[in-house]
C-alpha cells in the first residue's frame, strides 16, 4: 500500500488485517474497446499510471468532502460518514475496488493502482469512487450479510422438507447463501450506481461521462447467478439520476 499525506489519506494499509472484505468484481485485465464522443477524447485518454494517480489525488480532493456530506445527508442508519480512502500499489493485482469496515467502524473504500490506471478521464475515477461510497451510505455491508443468511435457511429449509439427509441440507444452505448474496447484490450494484451518480454530479463531475467506464466491460447480461446486472440497466440508473438531479425531485 501506498502512504500520503492530506485528509483524504492514500494510507498505507495491510489487506489481510481485514477479516471481512466486501469487494466488487475484479475488473477484466483486457477491457473491451468501446466509442468515445468527442468531449471524452478531448478530456482524456489511456493515461500513464503516474499520471492516473495525480488524477485521482486530484479527484479526491472534491470528492472525499462531497462522499461525506451525502453520508451525513442521506444515511438511514447511524453509520460512520469519516470515510478513508486507499491505494493498494501491489504489482499485479487485478484492476479492482473494495469497501469495508476497519476495527472502530471506519468506512474505508480502496482501489488497486490498476484500476485508477484503467480509467480514462477525471470523471470515470469520481465515478468510481461515488458508486463504492454508496454501497457504505447506503448500508450494503450489513445487508450482504444478512442476505447471504436469508438465502441459506430458506433453500436448506426447502430440501428438509422434502426429505433431504444432512448433507444434501449442507450443500442446499451453501448454495442459498451464494444465490441469495447475488441475486441481493444485483439491486444493490444498482442503488450504488444511482446514489453514486449523483454524488458524482454534486461533486462538480459528470456521471454520464462517468459510467462510459461501464462500456469498457463485457456485458454480463442478465444471468440469475451473475453478481451485476445487465450495462443498459446501470447506464439507465445514471440517467435516471441525472434527470433526477436536474428536476429538482433529488439534491
Amino acid at each position: 500500500m501506498r502512504a500520503g499525506s492530506g485528509k483524504f489519506g492514500i494510507v498505507a494499509l495491510a489487506l489481510a488485517a481485514f477479516t471481512a472484505l466486501t469487494a466488487c468484481e475484479p475488473i477484466p485485465t483486457q477491457p473491451q474497446p468501446a466509442p468515445q464522443s468527442q468531449q471524452t477524447q478531448t478530456i482524456a485518454q489511456v493515461r500513464t499510471p503516474e499520471s492516473a494517480a495525480r488524477t485521482f489525488v486530484s479527484v479526491m480532493r472534491r470528492m472525499e468532502p462531497a462522499v461525506e456530506r451525502e453520508c451525513h445527508q442521506r444515511r438511514t442508519q447511524p453509520i460512520n460518514c469519516d470515510f478513508q480512502f486507499v491505494v493498494d500499489d501491489r504489482p499485479n493485482l487485478e484492476p479492482n475496488a473494495f469497501q469495508t469496515l476497519d476495527d472502530t467502524g471506519r468506512p474505508v473504500i480502496g482501489f488497486t493502482l490498476s484500476l485508477i490506471a484503467a480509467t480514462h478521464n477525471a470523471d470515470e475515477i469520481a465515478f468510481v469512487v461515488g458508486h463504492e461510497a454508496s454501497h457504505h451510505i447506503l448500508n450494503h455491508l450489513d445487508r450482504k450479510a444478512g442476505a447471504a443468511t436469508a438465502g441459506a435457511v430458506i433453500l436448506g429449509s426447502l430440501a428438509s422438507v422434502y426429505g433431504g439427509d444432512d448433507s444434501i441440507v449442507t450443500t442446499a444452505q451453501q448454495i442459498g447463501a451464494s444465490v441469495g448474496s447475488r441475486y441481493y447484490s444485483k439491486d444493490w450494484e444498482l442503488q450504488a450506481d444511482y446514489l453514486g451518480a449523483i454524488i458524482t454530479q454534486n461533486a462538480g463531475y459528470d456521471p454520464r461521462v462517468g459510467a462510459r467506464f461501464f462500456e469498457r466491460l463485457p456485458d454480463p447480461g442478465n444471468h440469475v447467478l451473475g453478481s451485476h446486472p445487465p450495462r443498459a440497466a446501470r447506464l439507465a440508473q445514471v440517467e435516471r439520476a441525472i434527470e433526477d438531479v436536474r428536476s429538482g425531485r433529488v439534491r
